[in-house]
């Protein structure tokens, strides 16, 4: 039933800032990982779980908030999902070792992913039919705002205080949440109570997800199949999935409706929903390092720098909605999209070690460009054939891929780097020898200038080969990384011929895409 008056504006103010809580804290401790890397003791590989494990649980829960919703009563889920959320936001600010942290990340993502879908529910409900317009921009420009601001926010914490910080600061927004919603949402009715649940399908979908994404994350590192439960991980997750697949299609009652996938429209538009979230949350995962532990950005630079290309998002999303609506063909705006993330990946890929601030400012405007002409029409895109109950299933699982694609893209840019820098590395020792004469000249006026410096010849000699050996690994990271910003461009740009795939319709209605 639609609100009026001061408690209308109330309820969207209060699902807003618990969305918030989850969107902010997707991107937020992305500029916090080298502290917490150095804090913790862990390797790169290992505290990308961190991250992972957290859109996980997002990519897990998103499918079931629904039913959950109908199950428990809309605002008893949302107040749980809120409750559950800050408690382990406290838990991850305590958290003394990094096994400890990744299991109170993953208990933070299965409670982020009610607070989404299911406040955008209720936001729906609040205003009334002729105003849901208005509803949806203001949810959707949070969904903006939510990882723009992340790193920025990250960054200063970090900077200021120390990285457990970046969690305590949920703790009092959850509670005036929590109060809010308790206070001024209404009750809804448990519309799926004394429905069979799925068990069976929730199960399922966990152990493929999680038994997948173990494989993605520690198969490098454990030499693939030549270790045992790397093999038997990769064969769960095979059987996971199609046993998955056929139970959805057999049960009563399905957690996750997969007969929307017959429609041509939908099945290609999570393909570049996927996609999407390949490129959008695995630049945002190396970008943060690399300018950290490479360029030794301070965490607060480096999310300021990622700011103006934020802005620039949230600027040109009300331009796209006008676009689509005067019926400018949502293909060419995603195509453009695209070529704009290859450019960004482009100019990111001739940082050099001595890149300042001001060198990246361009590329991440493009980016943000790029992600304005992403965003709702690859959505659009999606959901476009779609009718009555599939919108909001279909939105789900467009939102599902996306997580999905973040999810891989930060695990399979993990293992490129190791591969990658172990590749660099190899050529790079093997022009250092006696017999290469641009080596030779280097290293002997290296050990000049020590012996000017009054160091004896063996300890100027010593001197010199340590500064080569230094040399040599930041001009492997920069190898390195340049090669990921590659494939990330390469990615999107691979990607655009498959747009045509998709039916060209003028006039389409611009969907509701809140994640």
């Amino acid at each position: 039933m639609a609100e009026k008056g001061v408690k209308k504006w109330v309820i969207t103010i209060t699902v807003i800032v618990a969305s918030l809580l989850e969107l902010i804290d997707t991107t937020i401790v992305n500029v916090s990982l080298p502290q917490m890397q150095g804090n913790l003791g862990a390797t790169l590989e290992d505290i990308a779980w961190i991250t992972t494990g957290y859109a996980v649980a997002n990519v897990i829960i998103l499918p079931m908030s629904g039913w959950l919703g109908e199950t428990f009563g809309r605002k008893n889920y949302f107040l749980t999902s809120i409750i559950v959320f800050t408690i382990a936001s406290f838990l991850c600010g305590n958290a003394t070792s990094l096994n400890e942290l990744i299991i109170f990340r993953i208990l933070q993502g299965l409670a982020g992913g009610g607070l989404i879908s299911t406040g955008q529910a209720i936001l729906l409900e609040t205003w009334p039919p002729e105003e849901v317009g208005t509803a949806t921009a203001m949810f959707g420009l949070g969904a903006v705002v939510g990882p723009t601001l992340g790193p920025t926010i990250g960054g200063y914490i970090t900077e200021h205080f120390s990285w457990p910080w970046i969690f305590y600061v949920n703790i009092p927004v959850g509670i005036l949440a929590a109060f809010a919603t308790y206070t001024v949402i209404s009750e809804t009715p448990k519309t799926a109570k004394g429905r069979p649940i799925d068990w069976w399908g929730i199960i399922l979908l966990a152990v493929t997800v999680g038994s997948l994404q173990t494989v993605l994350e520690k198969g490098e590192s454990e030499d693939w199949f030549a270790t045992s439960y790397i093999l038997v991980l990769s064969i769960i997750s095979v059987l996971g999935f199609l046993l998955f697949i056929w139970r959805e299609k057999t049960v009563e009652y399905p957690i996750v409706n997969l007969e929307i996938l017959k429609k041509r429209s939908f099945s290609v538009g999570m393909f570049f929903s996927f996609v999407l979230g390949f490129g959008l949350y695995g630049s945002v995962f190396i970008f943060p390092i690399f300018c950290q532990n490479l360029l030794g950005f301070s965490p607060l630079q480096t999310g300021e720098i990622l700011l103006p290309g934020g802005i620039a998002t949230i600027v040109l999303m009300p331009f796209i909605g006008m676009m689509l609506k005067k019926g400018v063909p949502a293909q060419l705006m995603a195509g453009f999209g695209m070529l704009m993330f290859f450019i960004f990946s482009l100019m990111l890929s001739k940082s050099t070690l001595s890149s300042g601030t001001g060198d990246f400012f361009w590329p991440l405007i493009i980016r943000g460009v790029g992600m304005a002409f992403l965003f709702v029409p690859l959505t659009t895109l999606a959901i476009q054939d779609l009718r009555g109950k599939e919108i909001g299933q279909g939105t789900g699982l467009n939102n599902m891929g996306r997580q999905l694609g973040g999810s891989f893209g930060i695990a399979a840019l993990t293992t490129f780097l190791h591969i990658r820098n172990g590749v660099h590395r190899s050529n790079l020792l093997s022009n250092i020898n006696e017999y290469n004469s641009a080596f030779t000249a280097k290293i002997q006026a290296i050990t000049q200038s020590f012996m000017a410096k009054g160091y004896t010849f063996l300890d100027a000699q010593h001197a010199a080969t340590k500064a080569i050996e230094g040399m040599v690994i930041k001009q492997t990271v920069l190898l390195t990384y340049t090669d990921a910003y590659w494939l990330v461009g390469y990615v999107m740009l691979f990607s655009i011929p498959l747009l045509l795939l998709q039916k060209f319709k003028k006039n389409t209605n611009v969907p509701v895409d809140a994640h």
